[in-house]
């Protein structure tokens, strides 16, 4: 019988083009979720505590802010992106 393990993302975005494509991706789903799901996954990669020490934001807050269903503030989601080194941008669409 095979082994199922869960999935962890975080263990493979060790790169910043890597961490862009994840982010730009997820950003692209309809889904807000998604879109903090990654973003959660791309802090945890980073280190969790760096980020909440970088954004002055709890190491319990920023989970919960980047949670299924959280509604976290506009400056919040820019504080922890300014902290992995990304910059959302935007295009016409096509």
């Amino acid at each position: 019988m095979a082994k199922v393990t869960n999935y962890d993302p975080s263990a493979f975005l060790d790169d910043e083009e890597v961490i862009a494509e994840y982010l730009t991706a997820a950003l692209e789903d309809e889904n807000p979720d998604v879109f903090l799901a990654a973003v959660g996954n791309v802090a945890k990669a980073r280190g969790m505590s760096a980020i909440a020490e970088y954004t002055g934001l709890g190491r319990e807050s920023l989970y919960k802010a980047m949670a299924p269903g959280a509604k976290p503030r506009y400056d919040t989601v820019l504080k922890v992106l300014n902290s992995l080194g990304v910059k959302l941008t935007v295009s016409a669409a096509q």
